[in-house]
């Protein structure tokens, strides 16, 4: 049993952990946001805050304690300069872990390990969950079918237009012919008409 035992193991051994959580810790300072597993995260975590703390009280014992976990002397400076002064009205809780959820590969939880000074305002993309992404879809397929009947109704609602505005013209049309129709037949019924009166006279 590990009755108050602190720590993660990460499946390595004590020299195999240490290297790791060292080399964890010194990019973190470099690069100020990494991307490891959570369990990685969190004993990273557990690893550099009282680093940091060390950091804030600059002294050759101080330095050197840091010094035998982080070997990088660029590094080192960094840490006891820039970082320093960006943390020294904060006590404690100098990063952050944000889970990022499965990693594909092997199913294993993913976090982004980050100083918090430094990633103040910005967003972290996360990845969607499957009812999200399923309710996304739903969205965009009742959309989908909501422009397609506007767009079908305008159609009809063109084509219907159209055919009123077709059958008119043909009523009109049909009205102009009847009109002459009747035109014609009257100027024949008139010079009928007339030849009869005439032959009459003559008669």
């Amino acid at each position: 049993m590990r009755h108050r035992v602190k720590g993660y193991k990460l499946g390595r051994t004590a020299s195999h952990r240490r290297a790791t959580l060292r080399a964890l810790a010194t990019a973190l300072i470099r690069h100020k946001r990494i991307k490891t597993t959570v369990a990685k995260a969190k004993a990273t975590r557990m690893f550099i805050e009282p680093l940091i703390t060390r950091a804030k009280n600059d002294t050759v014992h101080n330095r050197r304690l840091v010094a035998a976990e982080i070997h990088d002397k660029k590094v080192l400076q960094e840490l006891f300069g820039e970082v320093a002064e960006k943390v020294a009205g904060r006590n404690g809780g100098y990063t952050r872990v944000i889970r990022l959820g499965q990693r594909p590969g092997d199913g294993a939880e993913m976090a982004i390990l980050e100083l918090v000074d430094y990633n103040m305002g910005e967003e972290v993309s996360r990845p969607k969950a499957k009812k999200e992404e399923k309710a996304e879809v739903v969205e965009e397929t009742a959309t989908e079918a909501t422009e397609e009947k506007v767009e079908e109704t305008a159609e009809t609602s063109d084509s219907e237009t159209a055919e009123t505005t077709e059958t008119e013209e043909v009523k009109e049309e049909a009205e102009t012919t009847e009109e002459a129709a009747s035109e014609n037949e009257e100027t024949a019924t008139d010079e009928k008409e007339k030849k009869d009166e005439e032959e009459k006279k003559e008669e």
